[in-house]
């Protein structure tokens, strides 16, 4: 049973550099595979390998103090969806190429993954204001499944969001908008930068789709959550579309 982990953090890393080797020299001694993405803001993990090895890698990371806080989602696969082990440096762990974006500083409000369940149960939040889910993923992973009802924009990359967004913000101001992708990283910076460009109405799905299908399942949601592997997407069950050894 291979141990699938995505993961990121926001913390300032003086020397990116340095962090990434040794984040490949530990990956390539406990054999796992994957991606890892360093920058100046953080760190972001897709990694895949046995769960004893996973395990040695995030003790080593969460004994550095900047990474005590380390959130991790967990899935699992009979194979190994990577094909090899890749550490990057980066400018920024998710390209969004704007200012007051920075998760550095503070975090946009969140909610639950159970707010949110009983929320869409009710239809409205708790202030008695209509709830719209905004998708921040592109059309190819929007394809593979969201949320019912779902506002999707026809977007290839994350950066044209905002401009994508305009022509429905004025239609949004009664209600209040959750914003989600994958695992929670694009909503750190694009649900910053909106509030700070005037939607305060917004808050963001703390951990995701994938922190929602670990707490509450599939309810809600219709089809599957792309990932960025061999695996190409997850059921609400965090099972693999595609498993080469299953």
């Amino acid at each position: 049973m291979i141990v699938n982990i995505a993961a990121y953090h926001f913390t300032v890393i003086d020397d990116p550099p340095q962090l990434a080797r040794h984040l490949r020299e530990q990956a390539e001694t406990l054999q796992l595979r994957g991606t890892a993405l360093v920058a100046g803001e953080g760190i972001n993990l897709f990694l895949a390998g046995p769960g004893p090895a996973i395990e040695t890698l995030l003790d080593g990371l969460r004994a550095d103090p900047r990474f005590q806080a380390l959130a991790v989602k967990y899935s699992h696969s009979q194979a190994q969806p990577f094909a090899r082990l890749k550490v990057k440096v980066k400018r920024e762990i998710i390209a969004f190429r704007r200012d007051q974006a920075s998760p550095l500083q503070e975090r946009a409000p969140t909610v639950t993954p159970d707010t949110l369940e009983r929320w869409l149960d009710r239809g409205v939040d708790d202030d008695g204001r209509r709830v719209v889910l905004l998708d921040t993923r592109n059309r190819e992973e929007v394809g593979y499944g969201s949320f019912e009802h779902a506002l999707t924009l026809p977007i290839d990359n994350f950066t044209e969001l905002p401009e994508a967004l305009a022509p429905h913000r004025e239609a949004l101001r009664d209600a209040t908008v959750v914003s989600f992708c994958t695992g929670g990283i694009r909503c750190e910076k694009a649900a910053l930068w909106l509030r700070a460009d005037g939607m305060d109405n917004l808050l963001q799905l703390d951990g995701g789709i994938l922190g929602y299908f670990e707490r509450v399942g599939g309810k809600h949601y219709q089809g599957h959550c792309f990932v960025f592997d061999e695996r190409v997407a997850l059921d609400p069950q965090l099972r693999p579309l595609r498993d080469a050894a299953a």
